[in-house]
């Protein structure tokens, strides 16, 4: 999704899903801040601010293993609420993807627990292909 899909981002929460987006990967709240200080940027609650509207709007994704936040690889996310990510613990590689069957599963056992649901984000922790291919 980008930033002109949601016209309300304001300037901070632009340039904090722009910093994102480029990286390619995953970044810190205060790698944020690193990159943003030239921008304007003080504090780490500005980044914070920024950061909960674009989760909140499924534009960016935090890696709950990583402490870290990621700009997300596909539309409507917000629709479905729920993320999957493979992590390659070698290069850092983050890849997300949606198990539509995992995700039912899980959906399913909420609804059969009384457990009401407000997130979901699966993380693989592993080594990537290139990793394992480099590795022989």
């Amino acid at each position: 999704m980008s930033a002109h899909a949601h016209p309300e981002l304001t300037k901070n929460q632009s340039l904090v899903f722009g910093s994102l987006s480029e990286a390619g990967g995953p970044l810190t709240a205060y790698a944020i801040l690193d990159l943003l200080r030239e921008s304007g940027f003080r504090a780490p609650l500005q980044v914070y601010r920024a950061l909960d509207k674009l989760v909140e709007y499924g534009m960016v994704h935090r890696l709950e293993s990583l402490n870290a936040f990621v700009a997300c690889a596909h539309t409507g996310c917000s629709a479905h609420g729920t993320a999957a990510f493979a992590i390659c613990e070698q290069c850092g590689d983050v890849r997300e993807f949606t198990p539509d069957e995992a995700i039912r599963a899980l959906q399913d056992w909420t609804g059969t627990q009384n457990f009401k649901l407000a997130r979901m984000t699966i993380e693989l922790r592993g080594t990537c292909g290139k990793c394992l291919e480099a590795a022989v």
